[in-house]
């Protein structure tokens, strides 16, 4: 049986790629949220008080 814990360094590399991957991705979610968060509000502050 092979240990998990000793893999080759294809598989460490492969790995850190997927991990970096999915961080980059969770990153990307959580910015894409902010901003829309930031447009629907700063919409709603404008129609509230207008000129």
């Amino acid at each position: 049986m092979s240990d998990p814990w000793n893999e080759g360094p294809k598989a460490a590399a492969a790995r850190r790629g997927r991990s970096i991957a999915i961080a980059l991705g969770l990153v990307a979610f959580v910015v894409l949220v902010f901003v829309v968060t930031i447009v629907k509000l700063g919409a709603n502050v404008i129609a509230a008080h207008p000129a």
